[in-house]
């Protein structure tokens, strides 16, 4: 070659030398392609399978991912870096970057039960304990402090802490119980001291978020467990944080503000950040915070739904569950469109969004003298008169429904238009406030914040950065075609800040994702409902509270709205609960918060939709709102062991691979004890779902409880009745005569009229002492 070469003319080598280098730089390209085309897996490993001569699983995960690597740089070869977690406590496997082709390779080798790409999940964003029975007097007794009560441990998997916050004040706590395996990891601006006896641990996973989005940009969040973004700080304080007298954002919602648990630790994980919270790092501290030793696990985001056997979150909790540790998640904030929810596993409790009985009222008040009531949260310099009317506009094109002109959008409202006048905005597409922002740098006075179909007659308060004041659809739609005929059309807005006392309440949020679980229809989604909106808690130091970068504001305290709010409530109650009954499973707790729900709000009348103002339904609302003062003393437990969810999946058609993901010990096999059909699942609630076969016309589910209340004690059964179909309970009396026995029941469905939509009732066993309701719900599938 190189003679060859020597032969030619000047110019031929300089051609040929020309061609070598172009070639090397496609193939330096293609290999750079090949690289950068890596993306994150989730690869779950059957642990029964490591060979031999291999001494540690560590050892083994690296030689898999190395056989099917191409391209390695030295460093990787090295350091092995594509690996970025392994896991080994909720269930077994790692994190590791690879290319697509990389993946499927992996899949086909032994040992390898799954590879399932990076998911990306989004966060679902003090009057709060008296409104659920925390503070009244009767309840003293009952909620006593215990010094138990200091060794029940929630992780909050979020997007921080916030430790200097009031919330996490340790005075009066034992020391940290010596069983707690956590640690304080320090970083930029959180250091050991941090941490306190109420503030037992914090963790930051960031490896998949780094993979997936490149560094972390700490001009604009710590690499810590500090939270900059203010979300991982009020839920960690709804779930236990200290009292808190004088608590308030500007003045409203005074009085003192506590966690469920106030006497609970706390452990933050972080796996949230700008860019969003990724499944590699959330199942990492999933997987650490049960090995930490966390007794209920806390859970304010969702990805969307996958199959059991292809989502992530629930493979882990799956895990956490076998190891006792009570998880809740949070519903979603896709309401009220149906079939909204996330996290809809059976072993996760599945938490959806109600209103209090406390609202931050405003009015409007049009040049026509009529009024408007509406909710606001803004205290500021800007005040408005009262008594004087000030010019409306409204830029859209009909009063009905929104256009991209009416949604006030940055750099949309003409300042000609606007300058000292209120401004019509509707609701959506940009953050609420942003809209105000948006008014305010157009010269406007003032905002009116219109609901559109979406949200209804719900109405969630913000601190605005102008006077503002928010109102339902039917107040808007009048108010706008007010703006649209009116020639000069004016308005005065008045906030009228903290009323207690409102109803009806709860109310079932607009936002909150609904059912039914089309994974499962015989599993009733979501499990019930706490509040999640307007809620005051701890807030970050580093954020404004409409978390906007151009609100210089800073506060202790904020108010927010989401199933993000409401799932906390209810590991809070549920940390309660595990203080009090350290022995029961997490599906005794979840039994005991679903049972003694209730349906009614404080009118007596049924619960309602927000979206609608109409009736809600067990998609809506689930068992019903969160009783916890019932709840710590149910009489009947419906409890459910690892084996018996194992049994569930059997009958959700999953291969014997599929199936594997969920079975960290190799010995658990399908036993078939649900008679193939998901409905008999010792669940709380009972669903009965009729195939598209017309022919099917009985149904029989079987339900088994477990006296937790007084040692001798009978229950009666009530059912309450369907159009559709007749349903017969046998036995009618359960006679129990020890603690902790247990007794069965059936219940028979038999269609008298295949119906078109769902029925909805409920079963309840009722003593002298207590009354344990099921939700029961008689589903028929349409012919086929």
């Amino acid at each position: 070659m190189l003679s060859t070469m020597a032969s030619k003319n000047p110019l031929q080598k300089c051609f040929l030398f020309i061609i070598l280098i172009s070639i090397n730089l496609i193939f330096l390209q293609a290999e750079t392609i090949q690289i950068s085309n890596k993306k994150t897996y989730v690869i779950h490993m059957d642990k029964s399978a490591m060979p031999l001569p291999y001494t540690n699983h560590q050892q083994w995960y690296s030689s898999k991912i190395n056989s099917v690597t191409q391209h390695k740089s030295q460093e990787e070869e090295e350091d092995n870096n594509r690996i970025l977690y392994t896991y080994q406590t909720a269930f077994h496997g790692l994190a590791a970057q690879l290319t697509k082709e990389e993946a499927e390779k992996l899949e086909e080798q032994d040992g390898v039960v799954a590879v399932i790409p990076e998911t990306r999940y989004e966060l679902h964003t003090t009057r709060s304990p008296t409104f659920l029975g925390l503070e009244r007097q009767e309840s003293e007794r009952v909620w006593a402090e215990r010094v138990t009560d200091h060794d029940v441990v929630v992780g909050v998997l979020d997007t921080g802490i916030w430790p200097e916050s009031e919330s996490f004040n340790d005075t009066g706590m034992s020391p940290v119980p010596s069983t707690w395996r956590g640690a304080c990891e320090t970083g930029k601006r959180f250091l050991k001291s941090n941490c306190n006896r109420k503030i037992v641990g914090a963790r930051v996973f960031y490896r998949g978020y780094e993979a997936a989005t490149g560094k972390i940009d700490e001009e604009l969040e710590y690499r810590s467990s500090r939270d900059r973004d203010g979300h991982g700080t009020h839920t960690a304080a709804t779930v236990a944080g200290s009292s808190v007298k004088g608590a308030n954002l500007f003045g409203f919602a005074y009085g003192t503000a506590r966690g469920m648990a106030p006497k609970a630790r706390v452990a933050a994980y972080k796996v949230c950040w700008v860019g969003g919270c990724f499944s590699s790092d959330i199942l990492s501290a999933v997987d650490q915070a049960v090995a930490d030793g966390v007794q209920v696990l806390s859970i304010s985001l969702g990805g969307g739904i996958s199959t059991y056997s292809r989502d992530s979150l629930s493979i882990a909790t799956f895990g956490a569950m076998e190891m006792g540790v009570f998880v809740s998640c949070s519903a979603g904030n896709g309401g009220p469109d149906p079939i909204s929810l996330t996290n809809v596993s059976p072993w996760i409790t599945t938490v959806g969004a109600s209103t209090m009985d406390r609202d931050f009222p405003a009015m409007v008040k049009l040049g026509t003298m009529r009024s408007f009531k509406g909710v606001s949260l803004y205290k500021g310099r800007e005040a408005l008169s009262r008594n004087k009317q000030y010019p409306l506009v409204y830029f859209g094109r009909n009063a009905t429904s929104p256009d991209p002109t009416s949604f006030c959008l940055d750099g949309a409202l003409d300042r000609r238009h606007v300058a000292g006048k209120i401004v019509i905005c509707d609701r959506g597409i940009t953050p609420r406030v942003q809209k105000g922002q948006v008014v305010k740098r157009a010269g406007g006075i003032g905002m009116i914040l219109t609901n559109t179909a979406t949200n209804g007659e719900e109405l969630v308060a913000d601190s605005h950065l102008l006077p503002a004041v928010a109102v339902g659809e039917k107040e808007g739609k009048m108010i706008k075609q007010y703006a649209m005929t009116s020639k000069r059309a004016t308005a005065s807005l008045e906030i009228l800040g903290t009323r207690i006392g409102i109803k009806p309440s709860p109310v079932v949020a607009a936002f909150s994702s609904r059912g039914p679980n089309f994974l499962s229809l015989e599993i009733l989604k979501p499990d019930l409902l706490a509040p999640g909106v307007n809620i005051l808690a701890a807030w970050t130091g580093d954020m404004a509270p409409s978390s906007l970068s151009s609100d210089q504001r800073r506060v202790k305290f904020n108010i927010l709205s989401g199933t993000s709010m409401s799932c906390p409530h209810v590991s809070g109650v549920a940390a309660l609960i595990k203080s009090r009954h350290p022995d029961w499973s997490p599906a005794a707790i979840k039994s005991a918060l679903m049972t003694t729900a209730y349906v009614h709000d404080n009118t007596l009348k049924p619960l309602t939709d927000a979206s609608a103002a109409t009736p809600s339904s067990p998609y809506d609302h689930g068992a019903g709102h969160i009783d916890p003062l019932k709840a710590i003393d149910p009489g009947l437990v419906y409890d459910i062991g690892p084996q018996e969810y194992f049994e569930f999946l059997c009958t959700q058609d999953l291969s014997p691979a599929q199936l594997k993901v969920f079975t960290k010990h190799s010995n658990r096999s399908c036993k078939h004890t649900l008679a193939k059909n998901p409905g008999n699942l010792n669940y709380p609630a009972i669903s009965a779902l009729f195939p598209e076969n017309t022919n099917v016309k009985v149904m029989t589910l079987r339900r088994t409880v477990t006296n937790v209340g007084p040692h001798v004690a009978s229950y009666k059964v009530s059912v309450s009745p369907f159009k559709g179909a007749s349903v017969t309970v046998q036995p009618k009396t359960l006679n129990f005569t020890t603690k902790h026995q247990k007794l069965s029941y059936t219940v028979t469905f038999r269609t008298v009229l295949r119906m078109k939509r769902p029925e909805f009732g409920g079963l309840v066993w009722k003593s002298m002492t207590h009354k344990v309701r099921s939700p029961v719900i008689i589903t028929w599938l349409p012919p086929l």
